[in-house]
């Protein structure tokens, strides 16, 4: 991975970041979700058009990690309505964090974690919160090694599935996770 690259993505980038994402999703949620949810979700959420309106959102800061010229993982951050659990004096969500399966455990998600909290810096953000499903004991772990905690849950819908994702938050400090 001495090739890794972590830039902005830019609109060019939908239709990867949609094979991306929706490939991520589904290798990290389908064996524990029904095939008829999985599949609406998927259709909603990770296509080319609205991958490339998140991209073009100005609320939206979407980071693309590529190795040798091929996506491998992706962070997206955004500014919109947060749960009343989260404090901080502006609050920034870190929306999806994904790594492609072949790429796990090599530090990928290390590196695009120091670049979400670069990202964050830049707009502005002291606060970093997000929502994880409370069964996804692997990112529960990881956020909680990256400094952060637990402060609340709410509801996400996946498909026609009510499920309870954990609310977890970290303060963001200059160059806290560089290195």
């Amino acid at each position: 991975m001495q090739s890794l690259v972590i830039r902005r993505a830019v609109p060019g980038d939908a239709a990867q970041l949609a094979q991306l994402a929706a490939r991520t999703f589904k290798d990290t949620f389908a064996a524990a979700n029904s095939a008829e949810d999985m599949a609406k979700h998927l259709a909603k959420t990770y296509g080319s058009a609205q991958q490339g309106i998140e991209i073009a959102s100005r609320d939206m800061h979407t980071l693309l990690v590529e190795d040798a010229g091929v996506a491998i993982a992706y962070a997206q951050l955004r500014r919109d309505l947060m749960p009343d659990c989260v404090r901080g004096h502006a609050p920034i969500e870190l929306w999806r964090f994904y790594v492609d399966t072949p790429a796990i455990g090599r530090g990928v998600a290390q590196r695009l974690m120091a670049a979400v909290n670069d990202a964050a810096l830049a707009a502005g953000a002291d606060t970093l919160w997000l929502g994880v499903w409370e069964h996804n004991a692997r990112a529960l772990a990881f956020y909680r090694k990256c400094g952060f905690h637990l402060v609340g849950s709410h509801v996400f819908v996946l498909g026609s599935d009510p499920q309870t994702d954990l609310i977890m938050q970290r303060g963001i400090k200059q160059n806290e996770l560089a290195g």
